[in-house]
């Protein structure tokens, strides 16, 4: 899957298997690659990708988050680079890393029917070691990659790269194109809102934002998935506080995204909220 510039030596391949996109920033001093697809096998055909771009040698790699299909790649980066090669991660997502990746295992272990089940199995789990709490400069010489923790959202540890001469910003899950955001077990549906909302105070009318999954969105699109989430979130907010309880707050309002994707934002919203914004559940 060939790269596309996106910006000044800011370039993007849309690998098919679960639609991610891989980036490449690109500076004096080398290249930094930005998430590293879903197992070792396949982050190969990254690799070579990225070689094609005849670009400079990869000097440091940056998982957004801890899932498997931004961070199994990791293993194959160090073995053609050297294990020296820097890996650069939030901290909370670089301790989940090897739990969340052995959890994607078990459920692929149960699914033999899955044609790429054999490469994740086979995949060693490699973590970051280069972590940061709030923000991060990689530098490349010519130009600084920023790292930065905007808050919880898809997960924990979500970070956003940005390249500010470029005006280029790569958001990974926090901001998804080809489907509806993902809430899973280990996302934070009350805090998500406010870090979209911090995570747009890094854009311009002008940036090129690439989300972890699908086309090249612009703010607008950021703006109006925040104001779903948003909704999401005050939704959730509100049933607590009349007292709906949690296994039929699904089926109780509407929703902006489909009922069948939120049933961990549900959850997950009813437990983070402090026990003086949830009534007793209605009789």
């Amino acid at each position: 899957m060939p790269f596309t510039e996106i910006a000044d030596r800011v370039w993007v391949a849309r690998y098919p298997w679960l639609d991610v996109n891989v980036s490449v920033v690109g500076g004096d001093r080398g290249l930094v690659v930005v998430d590293t697809h879903s197992s070792a096998r396949v982050a190969r055909e990254v690799v070579a990708d990225v070689r094609a771009l005849r670009a400079g040698e990869v000097v440091a790699v940056v998982n957004t988050h801890e899932h498997f299909d931004h961070t199994f790649g990791n293993v194959t980066f160090r073995e053609e680079y050297g294990d020296a090669l820097p890996i650069h991660a939030t901290d909370e997502a670089a301790e989940r890393t090897v739990s969340a990746g052995e959890r994607i295992k078990r459920t692929y272990a149960d699914a033999a029917d899955d044609p790429h089940r054999d490469e994740v199995l086979e995949t060693p789990i490699v973590p970051a070691d280069h972590v940061f709490s709030s923000a991060s400069v990689i530098d490349l010489g010519d130009r600084g990659v920023e790292l930065v923790h905007p808050g919880r959202g898809h997960t924990g540890g979500d970070l956003v790269v940005r390249v500010p001469d470029a005006d280029a910003l790569l958001a990974g899950d926090l901001v998804e194109e080809s489907a509806p955001p993902a809430y899973g077990a280990d996302s934070f549906p009350m805090d998500w809102p406010l870090t979209l909302h911090l995570v747009l105070n890094l854009t311009t009318p002008g940036t090129v934002i690439v989300p972890g999954h699908g086309a090249l969105v612009d703010r607008a699109f950021v703006q109006d998935q925040r104001a779903d989430i948003g909704v999401v979130a005050e939704t959730i907010r509100d049933l607590a506080g009349r007292g709906v309880p949690v296994d039929e707050a699904l089926a109780a309002a509407d929703w902006p995204f489909p009922r069948e994707g939120l049933a961990d934002a549900v959850r997950r919203g009813y437990a983070q909220l402090p026990r003086a914004q949830k009534r007793l559940p209605l009789i």
